[in-house]
């Protein structure tokens, strides 16, 4: 694989995974296409000005996107990844989950863990405050493409919003694993990630690596009233995973 050195980079080897992905119909698409979404987006606002400092947020955005794609390509070759990823991956061949449920596993690892990585690792030495406005802009970006989401999802399965509200779990089950919410625990982590030394890196890393694994059981053991919900969904569910990857594309 050719180096990832910048944003064009990150959306090509996104682009990669997304095609395998249609060619063997691994739900491992899904996150790579809202990924990608998001990537490219993130593109569009550094070139618009949107961020105080534009090659800061693209260094940003590929050192968050390496953690993601390095732990995808070393869980294809049977490599050690952190808990977070190896759950999310190795659920990707469970046809009994919905499409939320592969992407909240995705959201969790990379938004929960390596987001507040990437931000500590670009950061200078006591100088990570000079990050925080533009790293709440681009969690604004990541925020709003969970609309864009349940939009993608609602041509899969037209009823998941009317359903979830029924059972009045939206709130408690979507939004509180969404971006906008993961948003503050992955800031306050940079902080503690970028205040102690280096060398002390990896315990706080696998520290906060359990503790976010740990979160993937109310995603794959939502409850009984949100299960009966997904598995009337499963029902109505259309398309093959192909198909669906194909949706949440457009």
């Amino acid at each position: 694989m050719k180096p990832i050195e910048s944003i064009n980079d990150v959306i090509r080897v996104l682009d990669s995974i997304i095609e395998e992905s249609l060619k063997t119909g691994e739900t491992s698409g899904y996150f790579a296409v809202l990924y990608q979404k998001v990537t490219i987006k993130v593109k569009e606002e550094i070139a618009a000005g949107f961020f105080d400092n534009g090659p800061r947020m693209e260094k940003l955005d590929v050192v968050f996107a390496k953690r993601y794609i390095d732990a995808y390509f070393a869980w294809k070759k049977n490599e050690p990844v952190s808990q977070s990823w190896e759950i999310a991956f190795s659920q990707a061949s469970n046809t009994n989950f919905l499409v939320v449920q592969h992407l909240l596993l995705g959201m969790n690892a990379h938004i929960n863990l390596d987001l507040g990585i990437a931000a500590a690792e670009i950061s200078a030495p006591g100088k990570i405050d000079e990050l925080e406005d533009d790293f709440k802009l681009i969690n604004d970006i990541l925020a709003s493409m969970v609309d864009e989401v349940q939009q993608g999802l609602s041509s899969i399965w037209p009823f998941l919003r009317k359903l979830l509200k029924w059972a009045g779990q939206v709130d408690n089950f979507l939004v509180d694993f969404s971006m906008k919410i993961a948003r503050d625990g992955a800031w306050k982590f940079a902080e503690n990630i970028a205040a102690i030394e280096k060398a002390d890196w990896p315990e706080t890393i696998t520290m906060r690596d359990q503790n976010i694994a740990g979160k993937t059981r109310l995603i794959t053991d939502p409850g009984k009233v949100i299960g009966f919900v997904f598995q009337i969904i499963r029902w109505t569910e259309r398309g093959s995973v192909a198909n669906k990857i194909q949706k949440l594309r457009r």
